[in-house]
């Protein structure tokens, strides 16, 4: 057969071919190229775009790629990042217990998320949402204000309402994603594989509580201010073009540790544990307490409850 490209010389078997460039090596520039021009994200590299869901590699792949992560992490923002894959905690399903009583509002809980998570500071992304309300209201979204900004908090006649991702049992998330790069984990997390998420934005909109958040532009964390002790579904520095969320921050909880939010918070507002132990506070507040679920008519079964402990 004749060659075609007769200044190039036959590939041989480990692929080189003498400064021409494998067909291996072109496909995969050419793929991440393509994964580059659709996704409108920032530059692919051929591992990134052939990676398959997180759920179907093997744990060598696994260290592969935590490997190449911490790698590249340590290339951006000049120190160690840890990138953990801590699986869920057996015979543990975590809840959330939110006292709307007690609530004042300075949203600490949402500058240490911020902290915490590795999320971006310009343009800004929080995964926490503190509504302020009024009480002779009640629990009314059209009265509700996010962006107040009072001389004192609590402000007298209102109330605080922090939202968050609500880790539902029935998660319609989940449902609307079509490439599989979100589903909820046996500790009852709604997880993201970030490396597989395409940024539709499907699961933004099938989410009731607008929990779900995408990142327009190159994420900024200054370096002096990474949290480097990470997760793969977590905190680790997400890159331009994907959706992210609150995890009940799984790279401490999983460990057994308390999520930054309930730990930073002044009041004791914020309760977490897990609904299987029957001894938890967690199930007694939900035994015990007036406790309702954020618009529980959509019959998304959240972990995490509202109650009035005063």
């Amino acid at each position: 057969m004749t060659d075609l490209n007769p200044t190039c010389p036959p590939e041989g078997r480990d692929g080189a071919s003498d400064g021409c460039g494998s067909r291996r090596e072109f496909l995969g520039t050419a793929v991440a190229a393509v994964a580059t021009a659709l996704t409108g994200c920032g530059k692919l590299s051929q591992e990134e775009f052939l990676q398959r869901n997180f759920r179907e590699l093997s744990k060598e792949e696994v260290r592969d790629v935590i490997a190449r992560l911490e790698k590249e992490y340590k290339a951006k923002y000049g120190k160690e990042v840890k990138v953990a894959d801590t699986p869920p905690i057996p015979g543990v399903i975590f809840g959330y217990a939110l006292d709307l009583s007690r609530c004042i509002g300075c949203r600490r809980c949402v500058y240490a998320c911020v902290k915490e998570n590795n999320q971006s500071r310009d343009p800004g992304v929080q995964w926490i949402s503190v509504l302020e309300m009024e009480k002779e209201e009640g629990v009314n979204l059209q009265h509700a204000d996010l962006y107040y900004d009072p001389a004192e908090v609590p402000r007298e006649g209102h109330f605080y309402m922090p939202v968050q991702c609500q880790q539902c049992k029935k998660p319609p998330c989940v449902k609307v994603c079509p490439v599989g790069a979100t589903w909820r984990d046996k500790d009852g997390i709604v997880v993201v594989d970030y490396n597989w998420c395409i940024g539709c934005r499907y699961c933004m909109a099938a989410c009731p509580y607008g929990a779900r958040h995408f990142n327009w532009a190159e994420p900024h964390l200054p370096a002096g201010e990474v949290n480097p002790d990470t997760h793969y579904f977590g905190n680790r520095p997400r890159p331009k073009g994907v959706v992210e969320k609150c995890t009940f921050c799984i790279q401490r909880t999983r460990k057994g540790l308390y999520p930054a939010c309930v730990e930073i918070c002044p009041t004791g507002s914020r309760k977490f544990g897990n609904l299987l132990d029957r001894t938890s506070e967690i199930r007694y507040i939900l035994e015990n307490k007036r406790v309702f679920k954020f618009k529980e008519e959509l019959n998304t079964q959240p972990n995490f409850f509202y109650f009035y402990g005063v």
